[in-house]
């Protein structure tokens, strides 16, 4: 009898995690309607207005997401996982973003203490109130889960500071690829990462300040902010001798001034 109910039981876990739609097709509309690339496809905007006119299928996907129970997530694979929780952080974002819209310049605008937009518990994740910051600090850069510094570039905080949001959904099967293209096209936007040949410094996004221990652990292969950025040396600078540079981690890390303004398509 125990095996019977243990097989039952086993059947209905399989069947929820297959009702979960992990192509995320209809995050993925919204997105492929309303971003914007912007500087040669490595940074991009958001219609904040367009997608207030589509609330109702952004309401939907975000009841898709706050449907997850614990038990279903715990039986995807990892990369289902991640891109679970990449999917969802951005579209909570954007609902907290649409929360003011049009009347909010940064997201920072709903305070940094009170009204904390990463620590305000606006929905519900596993059946449990919850907020963005659990979601990118307490799950994906739990140490010995995920273990992948990309991260930050994957969650998006609704700056021009940014990463950019992807107009395409994070999926499961292609993740690998949207990842190291994210970072990639990030490290290729001039205005937030560059080596400066007069200087010789490398000037990049303080991203890589904030959370400069994520390079240091050895996961995908990176042992340190510099090392990590030396690996996409041609990226950062033009010249050969410039790269050269770069490539051999001579060049002194600085961080530029973080742009908190909201990456609204009309900005």
């Amino acid at each position: 009898m125990k095996r019977i109910l243990a097989a039952l039981a086993g059947l209905a876990l399989s069947a929820s995690a297959l009702a979960f739609d992990h192509g995320h097709r209809a995050w993925d509309e919204l997105l492929r309607r309303h971003v914007r690339y912007v500087e040669n496809g490595n940074a991009s905007r958001v219609d904040y207005a367009g997608v207030t006119k589509d609330r109702a299928a952004l309401k939907a996907v975000l009841d898709d997401y706050q449907s997850v129970t614990g038990a279903q997530f715990d039986a995807w694979t990892k990369p289902q996982q991640q891109a679970f929780l990449f999917n969802a952080y951005n579209a909570f974002t954007v609902e907290k973003i649409l929360a003011r819209y049009p009347g909010i310049k940064s997201i920072r605008d709903f305070g940094t203490v009170f009204g904390n937009p990463w620590k305000d518990r606006f929905f519900t994740l596993f059946g449990k109130s919850a907020h963005l910051d659990q979601i990118e600090h307490e799950i994906l850069r739990k140490e010995g889960v995920y273990d992948d510094p990309r991260v930050h570039v994957a969650v998006v905080c609704a700056s021009i500071g940014c990463p950019m949001l992807r107009s395409e959904a994070f999926v499961a099967d292609r993740l690998e690829a949207q990842l190291e293209d994210a970072l990639r096209r990030f490290l290729s936007d001039r205005t937030r990462n560059r080596y400066n040949p007069q200087s010789g410094k490398l000037e990049v996004s303080r991203i890589f300040d904030w959370y400069g221990k994520d390079f240091e652990k050895g996961h995908k292969g990176f042992t340190s902010v510099r090392q990590a950025l030396s690996r996409y040396a041609d990226l950062l600078a033009d010249k050969p001798g410039d790269r050269a540079i770069v490539k051999a981690q001579q060049a002194e890390v600085t961080f530029l001034d973080y742009d908190w303004t909201l990456n609204d398509v009309k900005k």
